[in-house]
Order: C-alpha cells, then structure tokens, then sequence
C-alpha cells in the first residue's frame, strides 16, 4: 500500500395504502400530468436481481481466505453493499489482512491508517477499541458481537468500511464511495478492477433499484393512480444532490422532497419531518405500502419519538430519500436500519381526505 498517497476523511453519522380503501375513489380528472416518459421497460434488465448474490470468481476463491470472503459477504449482505467490492478494498490496502506493514496488526502508518480495511483512527472513533454501545463519531462497528469496535478486527473492520462505502454512495455510485475512502481516481480504478475479477460475471453490478428501467413495476404496484404518480415524482428526483430547506427543482432535503411529491398531486402535508411525523396516520410495521412514510431516530436533536430524518415507501423494503449533504444523491435504497422508528399513512389524515374530497368535486 502506498500509504504516502492516502488522504482519508472523517465522517460523522448523522444529519440529519394506502389510499382509502373503500372509502374513495379517486376521480381521473384529479390525476396530475402523465407519468413522466422515462419510465419504461427494457428486457435486458432483470429487476429482480439482487447484487448481493453475485457469484465468486475462480480468482477470488483461489485469492480470498474463506474467513475473510464469508465477511465480506455477510457483512456486504448487512449493509447494503457490492460484497466483492468490499473485498477489493481489502485486497488493495492490506492484501487481505496478509500484510505485515506498520499499522496493519499494530499501530497506524506514517499516514495514520490502522487495521485490515486502513481506516484512520479519526475516522474510526477516536480510539483503535471502542467499547458498543458507546458515544463516538465515526465508523467503528462490532462486527463479531463481542462488545468492541477493534479496528485490527477483521470483522469489526470490514463492516466498518461496508458502512463506510454505504454512507457514500454505494452501492448505486460505487466509484464515488471508493473516492471518499481514499480520495485519489488511480486508487478507484485499481479497486474497481479489483472487484470485477472476484465476481463470476467480471462486473459490478448495480443495484435494481438504480436502473430507471425497473421503475414500472414500482408505479404500476401502487395501490391508486394518486401514489403512482406521487411516486413517479419521487422517483424522477434521484440523482440530484441534498440540500437543507431544499424544495427542488435542483436539490431537496429528506422531508422536501416528500413535501413537494404530494403537493405534486395537488394534496398539502407538513414541510418538515417533525411535522410530517404526527400528521400521517401511524400504521403497523409490516403493513407499509408505496406512499407511506418511513420514520428515523437519526440527526440532531432527534429522539425515540422525534424522528429527524424521512423517507418515501415505494415498495417492501425499500424506500427514496434525500438523506444528507455528505450521502450521496437522492436515491432508493433500503429502510431496514436499526433506527427505523416507525410509519405513518399521510393520505389517510382527516385533512387529506377533505383535500381530495374538494379536488374530486372540482374536477366534476
């Protein structure tokens, strides 16, 4: 590793069905403009695949200690990231923790790094063991479940970086996230040439949920014309970039960008996540639908029952959001995180349903 080219940087965590059943039937005339033309569908995209069940090359199993590779995918598999470009980022900084370089079994480099996947120790936590739970900023994790963060732990260490990369873009803009991780474009390019020759099919691949093809599915499983196209305009959204207060057209904050989809359709809900939090109807876990927002105890001055950052349902598992200045574009991604406080069902608010009620009659 040349650890004299290696700029890392720290960053801290955090900013931070539907429709009336029986009840309505929504007017056509209510709909908004047409569900904008790049929804289509190509058959060469398979959008059920899933990344994460990308097979091993001949060259990965020849190269990657079956310990190691089990971690890779596992925690891979956890967070949300490519497995065999978590590998790649162990092969390139430690060959796999194989490495007998200072800083890798003990101690940091010259340059700071430490550990197996070479985080510095700024950027782990402050300290190369942390007990969990603890306060800290960083990327520490207890990987193997012992109670400590060690970043000369592989296990800790991988999903560390695993987390790492999914703050910054990965899995949709991995190139992005291997910047971040050691901001230089020869380091990405090794790295992601790395990655391709672990995988069976020689790629890295993307997600479905980053593929435009793969939205019909998600608008036409709407449960009413009104999330369908409360959907299209969320999804018309991703790529762009977070911006606090941010409204569109050019950049939209987590509650934002929810506020503006449903006043896309002509309906008014709160601006802002601690408003949206008590206005939708609260629903179960497990009976989500497309439309519904998903709630976070995540951010500055959020707590157990003040959530700080939202996210848009568009289907089981997966939600759009605008997450933070520091994470990436707008995208869809998983709602499975271990701050999910819980959901709500803005469309069946009694307020809701006088707007759509005075929408329908205007309409006639």
């Amino acid at each position: 590793m040349n650890a004299s080219s290696r700029t890392r940087i720290g960053i801290a965590v955090g900013v931070a069905g539907l429709l009336l059943l029986g009840l309505i039937i929504v007017s056509p005339m209510l709909m908004m403009p047409g569900i904008p033309s790049f929804i289509g569908t190509n058959p060469a995209t398979d959008c059920e695949d899933d990344v994460q069940t990308e097979e091993v090359s001949d060259s990965a199993a020849s190269d990657i200690p079956p310990d190691l590779l089990e971690l890779y995918k596992k925690h891979g598999k956890k967070i949300g990231v490519q497995w065999n470009v978590l590998a790649a980022v162990g092969k390139r900084e430690t060959d796999h923790f194989r490495s007998n370089l200072p800083g890798v079994k003990s101690g940091t480099n010259y340059a700071g790094a430490a550990g197996p996947m070479q985080f510095l120790i700024s950027t782990w936590g402050g300290k190369a063991r942390i007990p969990i739970p603890s306060q800290f900023n960083g990327y520490a994790s207890d990987g193997d479940g012992d109670g400590i963060a060690d970043v000369y732990n592989p296990a800790d260490a991988i999903l560390g970086a695993a987390r790492m990369l999914k703050r910054n873009g990965a899995p949709e803009n991995v190139r992005r996230a291997l910047f971040v991780y050691n901001r230089a474009w020869w380091y990405v390019d090794q790295v992601e040439a790395i990655a391709k020759k672990y995988a069976k099919s020689g790629d890295v691949k993307l997600p479905p949920q980053a593929d435009p093809n793969c939205d019909e599915p998600l608008v036409q499983a709407a449960p009413s014309d009104v999330v369908a196209k409360i959907l299209a305009y969320a999804l018309a959204q991703r790529g762009k970039p977070y911006l606090w207060g941010g409204t569109g057209p050019d950049a939209f904050d987590c509650s934002g960008i929810i506020y503006m989809a449903y006043r896309n359709v002509g309906l008014d809900i709160p601006r802002t996540t601690f408003g949206q939090w008590p206005f939708g109807v609260k629903i179960e876990a497990g009976t989500e639908q497309p439309g519904d927002l998903v709630f976070f105890n995540a951010g500055p001055g959020t707590g157990p029952n003040n959530p700080g950052h939202v996210g848009m349902v568009v289907s089981k598992g997966k939600m759009i959001e605008a997450r933070c200045r520091l994470c990436g574009p707008i995208k869809v991604t998983s709602y499975r995180r271990d701050s999910l406080m819980g959901f709500t069902r803005p469309l069946q608010n009694p307020a809701v349903l006088e707007q759509v009620k005075k929408l329908e009659n205007a309409a006639l």
